[in-house]
């Protein structure tokens, strides 16, 4: 889809600019072809009004009575006279010419059936045109070589071709990168996108496959009482919580990206907040043999919603405490930088390869799968906090060292004092 996609826009792209090239293009043509045509109608013009014989008399001579040696080059125009019969009568020209030119190129001229034209002979082009001679004995014919003009405008047509053949294959190469560039991050939206419902559907089958089950061993002893029955009716109670945990989470989700939610918003002390999150969690870091250091800054005030703060940082902290080893250690600082409120959560244990840093946000990703499966978790947690701290005005980045630490900083505009 994708590529097709792409196809259409490069074929789109490159006949917007063929079109606009060919008018371009035609634009210049015409305009030099109009200023070659106004050169050569001056000229014809001037030659047709050079209606005289030069005093010499450079009458050419009939073959084989010329003395003046070989045929000089012939000139870039020439005037021949007939009478009204179309013979040959009287020809003037800067240069000495045969007289079967002059012949072959009246002839040419009157084939034409009209007062102006151009025709091609011994390889030259020529323009001509035909007036009444003086005292209207015949006719004057005045012709201009146009070589250069014709030829000049042959070789624009071509110039102009080679152009744009190069210019519509860089073009080409060009289209193509960008067309590449900008479809690379719908691609990879759909790509999560079709990843998110896959990984959704997943989570979602095993619960109703855990409720499937214990529905039928229910209905397998249907006589019997439910207080005998209890653990299966538990086993359901318990998967549905997951199911509505996992199901509130992906409503959250799609109601940021539609940004549904209204914030209700109001100054709160994060340094407090920070506290009563810890109080509660405190317990069960200490219960997995985890030491729980932490240092807040205390009054640090910030403006937004206290619940959802309080959210993301039982969110960092669980996800420490899944991912911290046995008798590791858990760090939690908060303090002012100039107008931000900046909490760090770091954590001992194997930490994050490289590669999947950036990937540590997105839906359903889990740095540890087995892990995380176990310990009930969706992988929904990180880009639920990191939706809550961005409606916050603020950000969240990770970094981390293999086989050493992970850090989770959050920053979010604070009120008050520098």
């Amino acid at each position: 889809m994708f590529k097709q996609l792409r196809n259409r826009f490069l074929i789109l792209n490159l006949i917007i600019i063929s079109i606009m090239m060919i008018i371009s293009f035609t634009s210049i043509y015409l305009i030099t072809y109009n200023n070659v045509r106004k050169d050569i109608n001056m000229e014809m013009n001037r030659l047709s009004e050079f209606n005289r014989k030069p005093d010499n008399g450079q009458k050419g001579s009939k073959p084989g009575n010329n003395n003046q040696g070989p045929t000089v080059e012939r000139s870039v125009s020439f005037n021949i006279t007939i009478n009204t019969n179309n013979e040959l009568t009287d020809y003037f020209s800067l240069f000495t010419m045969d007289e079967t030119f002059y012949e072959s190129a009246k002839e040419k001229a009157l084939a034409k059936g009209s007062n102006r034209g151009r025709f091609k002979l011994e390889d030259t082009y020529w323009e001509f045109i035909i007036s009444p001679a003086l005292g209207g004995s015949g006719y004057k014919l005045a012709f201009l070589d146009i070589t250069s003009g014709h030829s000049y405008l042959t070789t624009l047509i071509y110039t102009f071709l080679a152009v744009a053949l190069v210019t519509l294959i860089v073009i080409f190469f060009i289209s193509k990168f960008f067309a590449n560039k900008s479809i690379k991050p719908i691609k990879e939206t759909f790509d999560r996108q079709k990843q998110f419902i896959a990984d959704a559907s997943h989570e979602l089958k095993t619960p109703l496959a855990v409720i499937n089950t214990n529905t039928d061993a229910l209905l397998a002893y249907g006589d019997d009482t439910i207080n005998n029955q209890s653990k299966w009716i538990h086993y359901i109670k318990s998967e549905v919580e997951r199911m509505t945990k996992l199901t509130n989470d992906l409503l959250y989700l799609a109601q940021v990206d539609h940004s549904d939610i209204k914030l209700i918003s109001t100054d709160f002390d994060l340094s407090e907040t920070i506290e009563n999150v810890i109080l509660t969690m405190e317990a069960s870091i200490f219960e997995n043999n985890i030491l729980l250091d932490y240092n807040i800054e205390p009054n640090v005030k910030s403006h937004g919603n206290s619940e959802q703060i309080k959210q993301v940082i039982m969110i960092l902290l669980d996800n420490a405490l899944k991912y911290t080893d046995p008798k590791g250690k858990i760090s939690l600082v908060l303090k002012k930088y100039n107008n931000k409120a900046i909490m760090t959560i770091s954590n001992t244990g194997k930490g994050i390869p490289e590669e999947y840093i950036d990937k540590i946000f997105h839906r359903f990703y889990r740095a540890d799968k087995s892990r995380s499966k176990n310990n009930g978790g969706y992988g929904l947690g990180l880009s639920i906090a990191k939706a809550i701290v961005e409606q916050h005005y603020g950000k969240i980045s990770v970094e981390s060292t293999l086989n050493e630490n992970t850090t989770f900083t959050v920053e979010i505009p604070r009120i008050g004092k520098i």
